[in-house]
């Protein structure tokens, strides 16, 4: 099944593309080819893989079905998400310009603040939902707007067919981190968006038991990203891309119920009296509400929330919960729970990124919905001494 095949439905992509039955044996899962290098029948002459690093039959299988869910030309996995976004910024040369948004994971941040510009890259934090503010924020250097939506931690909802006119007319690319909304809910590529980039680690993957990364675009692009993939090295295992293929069949129904879930509870934190404010796109007083209804066909199993009490009320809450397990990274199949501020986001503090102290995070499971209400009900009854 080719990786373009859209005459497919999502779910038959996502347990068809690239993984055909094995044909010597038959075996209808993709084998975990465990070698590190490829006999070959003669110098010079190989059957298609001659060394690892360079190229794996199961890392092919999950790249060919990664293509085909964001409907791009090619995908490039790596060994983590930020092993992916390092390749696309080792796209950009010394004295180029990058537009991030406001609000990214503060890993990618980190990468690009603390290692990429000691090599002559700049950057400039911007709020992408604003264009007006993008357009000022462009520069005759800029070469990259990277944006992720929803954000990670606030959620914001970005605009892509608007980011997308604006940067092209610039003469820039844009970058998607689809990560929070994966293939299933979102197809940045459908927006004009140049780059895709996701941690597979988190809901492609499903299940955190692997960390990987890929950048989803065109064939030009995918090429370049190839050679920084064999020459760098940060390629993922063979039984890493088997895992992360195994999550990948059952995105669709996971994100489904990731959505429900995350809705009912999002609802629940509206109302409650130890909460001050809630970020779900799917709650209608969401100011990226009516964008994300257009640009993606469900809100997604992320939420997060500011504590009313403030900082150590929401500490407290954090460490009180059972079911939503006090844990950093996100899209599993069970809940999690962090504070973003001293765990994922710590590296933005003192920036324009800093997140609020008094706010949680929570990645909703696809537990039964009764039991992570009750869950929450409790963790947050201690903080308002119920």
């Amino acid at each position: 099944m080719s990786a373009g095949s859209e005459q497919h439905g999502f779910a038959t992509r996502a347990i068809h593309a690239g993984q055909d039955p094995e044909p010597v044996t038959g075996a209808v899962t993709v084998p975990i080819f465990q070698t590190s290098t490829f006999a070959q029948p003669a110098v010079g002459q190989h059957t298609g893989y001659e060394y690892a690093r360079t190229g794996n039959p199961t890392r092919t299988a999950l790249e060919t079905a990664l293509a085909a869910l964001e409907g791009a030309e090619r995908a490039v996995c790596f060994a983590s998400g930020l092993a992916a976004e390092d390749a696309v910024f080792r796209l950009l040369s010394p004295g180029d310009h990058v537009v991030m948004a406001d609000d990214v994971y503060g890993g990618t941040w980190r990468q690009i603040a603390q290692v990429h510009t000691r090599f002559g890259l700049e950057v400039s934090a911007v709020d992408l939902s604003d264009l007006n503010a993008v357009a000022t924020a462009l520069r005759p250097t800029t070469k990259l707007v990277w944006a992720e939506t929803p954000s990670n931690p606030l959620l914001k909802i970005l605009d892509l067919a608007g980011l997308a006119e604006l940067t092209h007319a610039h003469g820039a690319r844009l970058v998607a981190d689809n990560t929070f909304a994966t293939p299933a809910l979102q197809r940045p590529l459908e927006h004009g968006v140049d780059l895709v980039v996701h941690s597979t680690t988190k809901y492609l993957g499903g299940h955190s038991d692997v960390v990987g990364g890929a950048v989803c675009t065109d064939a030009a692009t995918a090429e370049e990203l190839a050679f920084l993939q064999n020459a760098v090295g940060a390629v993922p295992g063979p039984f890493d891309a088997w895992l992360t293929l195994r999550g990948i069949k059952t995105l669709e129904v996971r994100m489904e119920r990731h959505s429900s879930n995350a809705a009912r509870i999002a609802a629940y934190l509206a109302d409650h009296p130890a909460v001050g404010a809630v970020a779900y796109p799917g709650l209608a007083d969401h100011p990226g509400h009516e964008l994300a209804a257009r640009q993606m066909s469900d809100f997604g199993g992320m939420v997060s929330f500011r504590v009313a009490a403030g900082r150590a009320a929401a500490i407290h809450i954090a460490e009180a919960t059972e079911l939503f397990f006090l844990a950093e990274s996100l899209g599993g199949v069970e809940s999690l729970i962090e504070h973003p501020g001293i765990m994922t986001h710590a590296s933005v503090a003192g920036t324009a990124l800093e997140v609020p102290d008094d706010l949680l995070r929570l990645s909703v499971g696809i537990e039964s919905i009764d039991d992570l209400l009750a869950d929450l009900e409790r963790a947050l009854g201690t903080a308002t001494g119920q």
